[in-house]
């Protein structure tokens, strides 16, 4: 009886380890329950220029709203340059309009005066040289003066050529090789100008998103590079969830998946979220997987965006997050 007594008592503890190890090794197929943290995201701002901060508008935990400025930089140098390239790109702009409008009437009645009176230079300086011509063929005169007077004609020959390519220019105005060099003048001031603007405006820093301000960096006064991080904002309306799902689940948790999210300070409040995200990868694979059992420790991560978030979701804050059913067999 003693014996019959211990038998039963061995086949019932082996039942039982028996029922424990194909727990343990047959998937969870029936679990709708995951646990992760909320993610928010965040960017870290900072100017685009140096100098020196003259203000910072935000603290820690104030709101900010999309193009809001909440520092700003000593803006004199960089409206220095503004100025100059304004002044810059006026002067090419009156240049290109003088040369568009050609030469001006005024001008040219000067070139033709100018060429006339060297015409009246040339006839009288070869009414000189005619007459020296025969002084000295009646010994009257010499021969200095005959040379005199021929010099003096050839300079009246070549002032006359002068005046009248002058007046030819005058009259044909400018060559379009000079209006294509204003042109491209022009283009470069207004390029400077452009450029300058834009360095001015990053003087300013403004908000790119709705956030919270998480971290203010540094005080008015200080002295930035390009690059140093001013402020640390978390952007409102994007809030995820990561979590990690064994292998077994990974088809409940496709992407689009409609899912329920739970905070421990309010249990009863459901948060609505949309699976975004499943890793492609496991996150912790063993060596050798061989085994259905060592096939369930396989962890993957998913991301799951948070479609209705409000304040009472924080930073790394842990919650729970309900799958749909599992369609029955």
């Amino acid at each position: 009886m003693r014996r019959l007594l211990i038998l039963a008592v061995l086949a019932v503890a082996l039942a039982g380890i028996g029922f424990l190890l194909a727990e343990r090794l047959r998937p969870h197929s029936d679990q709708d329950t995951l646990y992760g943290n909320v993610e928010i995201r965040q960017v870290d701002l900072a100017f685009n220029s140096e100098g020196r901060v003259t203000s910072m508008v935000k603290r820690e935990g104030d709101l900010v709203k999309t193009g809001e400025t909440i520092a700003s930089l000593d803006a004199a140098t960089y409206q220095d340059a503004v100025n100059l390239a304004t002044a810059r790109q006026d002067s090419a702009e009156a240049r290109l309009a003088k040369l568009l409008h050609g030469t001006r009437p005024e001008d040219i009645d000067q070139a033709r005066a100018n060429a006339a009176a060297a015409k009246a230079q040339l006839d009288n300086a070869a009414v000189s040289y005619t007459r020296q011509q025969a002084l000295v063929a009646s010994h009257s005169s010499s021969q200095q003066a005959l040379d005199d007077a021929r010099r003096a004609l050839e300079t009246a020959r070549a002032q006359v050529a002068q005046t009248g390519a002058a007046l030819a220019a005058a009259v044909a105005g400018p060559r379009t090789e000079d209006i294509d060099d204003a042109r491209a003048q022009l283009r470069e001031t207004e390029a400077s100008l452009g450029l300058a603007q834009t360095q001015l405006s990053r003087t300013r820093l403004v908000a790119p998103s709705d956030g919270i301000v998480m971290t203010r960096v540094i005080e008015p006064g200080a002295i930035v590079m390009p690059t140093s991080i001013v402020y640390s904002v978390a952007i409102s309306g994007e809030v995820w969830v990561r979590a990690f799902v064994p292998e077994t689940m990974l088809s409940r948790v496709a992407p689009g998946t409609a899912v329920e999210i739970f905070t421990d300070g309010q249990p009863g409040k459901a948060y609505h979220g949309t699976v975004g995200y499943v890793s492609p990868e496991a996150e912790f694979t063993p060596k050798t997987v061989e085994t259905p059992e060592l096939r369930t420790q396989l962890v993957y991560r998913i991301r799951i965006r948070v479609d209705d978030a409000d304040p009472g979701l924080r930073q790394g804050q842990p919650v729970t997050i309900k799958l749909p059913k599992a369609p029955q067999p």
